[in-house]
């Protein structure tokens, strides 16, 4: 025999094993598919029902066994139009889904979606009761685009389960619905699609709350805060309308805080009032959180995450005691704790009681409790952190180096080494350097607006002016929500004494976008005192260093007193601003200027 005729011989044996085996693995699926169905069946029944009869498998005689291995091989060896016509025609003689289902899947991997949505509709036309197609057939027709018919064929979907399992179903519909890119028309085909459920006692509330939902994510906030307010009506004790609710506190709506706070008055999940409390804290209501904060720890008290927000929030207000108390409560609770969120908890925790122990002198104190940071912790704020205490120890050098030599491993991650290290650079009285390091990483890519800002930042330093205006007006245009870069400009105008007028229009402008923010509070009324309005400067600035004990509002704070005549409150703010950051540039270029002698 020649070698030509044994390779012939032997491609062909192993054509016909290739066979033999995708026969023996079609039955094996045939099996699977059919138990599935038998066991599919058995669970639907009553749990009082009689013995079923033996189930009745299929009337799969050999040619129709043929047909479908046909199908198989048609689909998996590069002919899946065949195989899908094949295996559907299979799927109308013997009615059964898993078939049905096999030819949607082969039309979906050959990217074929008018195959598929003809195989899911002929599968529900044929088994109507089948509730499985209506979810292939919502699916394909958002894959297509077909938004109108997909709001249809929700409705459908939605009816079509049981009435106690529609509600986890329609909390579901906003992910189907995410891909979509045009989100208002999704919230409006969405909320049409609801309309029987909104008039169903079990449905109301999942239905407004999903509505909520989609007209949140379609920047239609007004829209949103309604449904949040009427799905909360419709069931008080579902978490559904709290949770969106949290989500949209940003607005400052008066009616929805009302809601919130009265929710909060009752019994309520730890987990939906810590949200509330950071919802607080992010919005810069600090007393409020700390009272929600409180009532957890007491109605929960090994409710470790809550020690943990408590303990990081006393470290805001400058309470250090009760911040050190609450993190080592955190702590304790959180020993055994291996979840990576937790971890995550402990790193913040030790990180910050190494900052209080490090402002409080304890400079060893500190050391130990770094060296206790896990190493699943964020390399970059621990760098910070380890080059933090090292300058403070004098070791500059040393602090330098620990921030240079951070491994990053995501291009995020390498952008907040950048911009630690520059902070890191010029609070240290290198600008120069922060400046060079900034504008290197901004060549290497698309500008960045967080990198922008730090250069903006630099410059200033640098009294680069010119610079420093032109960047920020680079963000005003670029980020004209962020009140960041309008109380950046304004304030550096303020401070230099010049064009107060577009100052305080500036930094006005940064308190309508961010009302509660005590830094920009502190623009205002340093803006203000440079307008000669006093009263006025002093008002505005006792209230923001009340919300937020800060060495640079002190500074400001304490020079109104002591040119309004009151100068032993002066001195005690000062002392107090000394306490919280002796190094403050702020508040040690006022106690030059001012020749003050604590």
């Amino acid at each position: 025999m020649s070698p030509v005729s044994a390779m012939a011989i032997d491609g062909e044996h192993t054509g016909y094993k290739g066979v033999w085996i995708m026969m023996a693995s079609m039955k094996q699926w045939l099996r699977i598919a059919l138990l599935s169905s038998c066991m599919a069946s058995a669970w639907a029944q009553p749990a009082a029902a009689k013995t079923p009869k033996p189930a009745q498998l299929s009337g799969l005689d050999s040619v129709l066994f043929y047909q479908i291995l046909l199908g198989e091989l048609n689909a998996q060896q590069g002919s899946p139009g065949a195989g899908f016509s094949i295996m559907l025609d299979a799927a109308r003689k013997t009615r059964n889904s898993a078939l049905f289902q096999r030819s949607v899947d082969i039309a979906l991997q050959s990217r074929s979606g008018e195959a598929a949505l003809q195989a899911a509709q002929t599968w529900k036309r044929e088994l109507p009761s089948a509730v499985e197609p209506n979810r292939y057939i919502l699916q394909i027709l958002l894959a297509l685009n077909r938004v109108d018919e997909a709001g249809q064929a929700l409705t459908v979907s939605i009816h079509d389960l049981p009435l106690a399992e529609q509600a986890s179903a329609i909390v579901s519909v906003p992910r189907i619905f995410s891909p979509l890119s045009d989100k208002q028309r999704a919230a409006d085909v969405v909320e049409k699609a609801l309309q029987r459920a909104l008039g169903q006692s079990l449905t109301t509330a999942s239905a407004w709350t999903t509505i909520g939902r989609m007209r949140r994510d379609a920047d239609q906030t007004e829209l949103a805060i309604q449904a949040a307010l009427k799905a909360r009506a419709a069931d008080p004790l579902s978490p559904g309308p709290i949770v969106l609710s949290l989500s949209l506190m940003s607005s400052g709506d008066a009616g929805l805080k009302a809601m919130l706070d009265e929710a909060m008055q009752g019994q309520m999940l730890p987990e939906l009032r810590l949200g509330y409390a950071r919802t607080l804290i992010a919005g810069q209501q600090q007393s409020n959180a700390l009272q929600q904060l409180t009532l957890l720890n007491n109605r929960h008290p090994d409710f470790a995450k809550a020690w943990l927000i408590r303990g990081l929030l006393a470290q805001d207000m400058g309470q250090m005691a009760d911040a050190e108390q609450h993190l080592s409560r955190f702590l304790q609770l959180n020993a055994k704790n291996t979840e990576a969120e937790q971890q995550a908890g402990q790193a913040e925790a030790l990180m910050a009681l190494a900052q209080i122990a490090q402002r409080q002198g304890q400079l060893e104190r500190a050391s130990q409790w770094l060296s206790q940071v896990p190493q699943t912790a964020d390399p970059v704020k621990l760098a910070s952190r380890q080059a933090d205490l090292l300058a403070q120890q004098g070791r500059m050098e040393e602090a330098r180096l620990v921030l240079a030599q951070v491994k990053t491993s995501t291009p995020e991650q390498a952008k907040r080494k950048t911009l630690a290290q520059s902070q890191w650079l010029r609070e240290n009285k290198q600008a120069d350097a922060a400046y060079s390091l900034v504008q290197a990483a901004l060549q290497l890519g698309a500008e960045d607006d967080d990198l922008v800002s730090e250069l903006a930042m630099v410059t200033e330093k640098l009294k680069r002016f010119d610079e420093m205006e032109r960047l920020l007006r680079q963000l005003i245009n670029t980020r004209p929500q962020d009140p960041q870069a309008f109380n950046a400009l304004g304030y550096s105008l303020a401070d230099r004494n010049i064009r107060l007028d577009e100052a305080r229009t500036l930094i006005e402008q940064a308190v309508k976008l961010a009302p509660q923010d005590p830094y920009i509070q502190d623009s205002l009324g340093w803006v203000a005192f440079r307008q000669g309005q006093w009263a006025q400067a002093l008002q505005i600035l006792q209230a923001a260093y009340k919300a937020k004990p800060d060495a640079e509002i002190a500074a400001h704070l304490g020079e109104v007193l002591s040119v309004m005549g009151q100068t032993q409150e002066a001195a005690r703010i000062w002392r107090e601003g000394l306490l919280l950051k002796a190094d403050n540039e702020t508040l040690q270029e006022t106690l030059r200027r001012l020749n003050f002698k604590p």
